[in-house]
C-alpha cells in the first residue's frame, strides 16, 4: 500500500509546473504561446517540449472527464468492432484459429463461443485482437462534450483530444469492453454447460440390476467387472479377443461364463476405443437369459479412476478396474456415479477452461443440487459424494449411511433412524429426497415425506384402492377431495 504509483506523463508535467500553461492554452491559445519561455526547465528545455507537456495535462483531463468516458463506454459496448488477425510468425502453429486470421464483427453480435475462441487465440499469442468503434464518431463525442466546458479551445487542444483518445481512452475502454463481453460469454457458456450437465445427470437410470461392465481396448484387452444390484464389485477379469493376442474363442467363452455365474441382467460397454467392435462381439453371443446391452459414455472415467475417492473405495485394484466399475455404475444410476467426477472432465461444455472458474463452479453446484432435489437419490446406490448434496446430510453422515447399508441396502426410510448420530431433525430434512425403489411401501420411492404417509394412506383408503394403485394414477387422483385432508400442518 505504500508503494509509489508510476507517474503519468501528465503528472510529471504538473510536477514541473506546466499546469498553469495548460489552463492558459484552454482559455486563449495565442496568448499562452507567447509565455512558453517562462516555463522552460530541466525536464522541458524547449518550447516544443513545454507545449507537449501542457497537451499531456489536457489529454489526461479529457480522459478523466466522467461524461466523456461514459458516452464513449456506451459507444464501445454498442458499436465496437471486434477484429482479429494472425501473428504472422506463428501462422503455422495457429492453424486451429484459421477462422479468425482475418475476422471482424460487431462485438455486441459476437456469439459467446466465437468471442471465447478469439480470446483464447490472443491469450496463446497467436492472434492480435482489438475492439474499437468508428474513430470519427468517438472524436466527435469528445469534442462536443469538451466544447461545453471550454468553448474557446483551439489547435493544441485538438491535438490533445486525439492524443487522449488514442493513448488513454482507447486502450482503457477496449479492455473494459472485452472484460464486459467476456463475462457475458462466460455466463452464457456456463448456463449451456449446466443445461448439458443436467441432461446427463438426469438420464434415465437402469436401476438395481446385475451388470457386467466392459472397458474395451485393443492392445490392453477388455477390462471386465461384475457388479451386483447395489453396484458392489464382485469380480474383475481381462480378456484379449483382438490383435495382437487373438484370443477370440476364449474371450467369448469367458463372457458367457460370467453372465451365467453372476446372473447378469445388463452389459455396459464403454464407447471409447474398440467400443463398436465390442458391441459387434457381444451381438454374436446367445445367452441363456435375457441380457440388455448398452453403450455408455465413458468421458471422465479415467479421471475418476485416478482420483483419491476411487483409491479410497478400491485400494486393492488398479485404475483400469476402477474405470470399468465407473462405466457400469453410470448405467445403473448416472446421477450417483457422475457426481463423483469433475463436470469439466465430462466433455459437455464449450471453452470450459476459459470460463471464470468461480462462475462455472457456482453454476454447476446449483445444477447438481437442482437435480438432486428434482428426482431425489437412490438410498441404496448413491455414493457418499452424492449424499452430501442432500439437505441435512454432510460428509460424515453420508459415510455412515453408506457403511450402514452394507451389501443388503435399506428396505425402508425408517431404518435411517437406527444410524447413530442421525437424529429426528436430520431425518426431517433429508428423508423426502431419499428413494428406496425396492421398498415394500411405495411411498419410500416417492417425494412424499414419511411424516405425511398417513395422509396419503387416508387418500387411498377413501377411494378403496391400495397405495401402489394411487401413485401415478391421474384418474384416481382427480377423484380425491383434497379439502377432507387439510390439517393445520398441511
Amino acid at each position: 500500500p505504500y508503494k509509489e504509483k508510476k507517474k503519468s506523463r501528465a503528472q510529471r508535467a504538473i510536477d514541473a509546473g506546466l499546469k498553469p500553461l495548460a489552463d492558459a492554452l484552454l482559455e486563449n491559445e495565442n496568448k499562452a504561446k507567447k509565455q512558453l519561455h517562462a516555463f522552460h526547465c530541466e525536464q522541458y528545455p524547449t518550447d516544443e517540449e513545454v507545449i507537449k507537456g501542457a497537451r499531456e495535462i489536457i489529454a489526461e483531463s479529457i480522459s478523466e472527464h466522467a461524461s466523456i468516458r461514459q458516452q464513449l463506454r456506451n459507444l464501445f459496448l454498442q458499436q465496437g468492432i471486434l477484429s482479429s488477425s494472425v501473428i504472422k510468425a506463428r501462422a503455422d502453429e495457429a492453424v486451429k484459429f484459421k477462422d479468425y486470421f482475418s475476422f471482424s464483427e460487431k462485438i455486441q453480435n459476437c456469439a459467446p463461443h466465437r468471442l471465447l475462441a478469439v480470446l483464447r487465440g490472443a491469450n496463446e499469442k497467436m492472434l492480435r485482437i482489438s475492439v474499437a468503434p468508428d474513430e470519427k464518431t468517438a472524436l466527435t463525442i469528445i469534442r462536443k462534450i469538451w466544447k461545453i466546458k471550454h468553448p474557446s479551445y483551439s489547435h493544441e487542444t485538438e491535438i490533445a483530444i486525439a492524443d487522449a483518445y488514442e493513448r488513454l481512452l482507447l486502450p482503457s475502454l477496449e479492455n473494459e469492453t472485452l472484460k464486459y463481453y467476456k463475462h457475458q460469454a462466460d455466463v452464457a457458456s456456463a448456463k449451456m454447460f449446466a443445461v448439458n450437465l443436467r441432461q446427463l445427470l438426469l438420464a434415465a437410470p437402469l436401476g438395481q440390476k446385475n451388470v457386467l461392465a466392459i472397458d474395451p481396448g485393443f492392445r490392453t484387452g477388455y477390462k471386465l467387472v461384475c457388479l451386483d444390484k447395489l453396484g458392489n464389485l464382485l469380480h474383475n477379469e481381462t480378456i484379449f479377443p483382438h490383435e495382437p493376442h487373438h484370443q477370440h474363442k476364449q474371450a467369448l467363452n469367458k463372457l458367457s461364463t460370467l453372465i451365467n455365474q453372476y446372473q447378469i441382467d445388463a452389459i455396459a460397454i464403454g464407447n471409447g476405443t474398440a467400443g463398436r467392435e465390442t458391441e459387434q462381439l457381444i451381438q454374436r453371443l446367445r445367452f441363456e437369459r435375457k441380457v440388455q446391452v448398452f453403450s455408455v459414455n465413458e468421458d471422465g472415467a479415467s479421471v475418476y479412476s485416478a482420483s483419491s475417492e476411487a483409491r479410497q473405495e478400491f485400494p486393492d485394484y488398479d485404475v483400469t478396474v476402477r474405470g470399468a466399475v465407473s462405466i457400469g455404475r453410470r448405467l445403473m444410476d448416472p446421477l450417483a456415479e457422475l457426481i463423483k467426477i469433475d463436470p469439466k472432465a465430462l466433455g459437455i461444455g464449450q471453452y470450459q477452461h476459459d470460463i471464470e472458474p468461480q462462475l462455472l463452479e457456482e453454476e454447476l453446484n446449483q445444477t447438481i443440487e437442482h437435480c438432486v432435489y428434482t428426482v431425489g437419490v437412490n438410498l441404496n446406490t448413491a455414493s457418499e459424494k452424492l449424499l452430501t448434496y442432500v439437505s441435512g446430510l454432510g460428509p460424515t453422515m453420508a459415510k455412515k449411511i453408506v457403511a450402514s447399508r452394507g451389501n443388503k441396502g435399506f428396505s425402508s426410510r425408517q431404518e435411517l433412524l437406527a444410524i447413530k448420530g442421525l437424529g429426528r431433525s436430520t431425518f426431517q430434512q433429508s428423508a423426502g429426497f431419499l428413494r428406496i425403489p425396492q421398498s415394500a411401501n411405495p411411498l419410500d420411492n416417492s417425494a412424499v415425506h414419511p411424516e405425511h404417509y398417513s395422509i396419503v394412506e387416508q387418500m387411498a383408503a377413501s377411494l378403496n384402492i391400495a397405495l401402489h394403485q394411487l401413485s401415478g394414477n391421474s384418474k384416481a387422483l382427480e377423484q380425491i377431495n383434497l379439502n377432507k385432508f387439510v390439517t393445520p400442518e398441511t
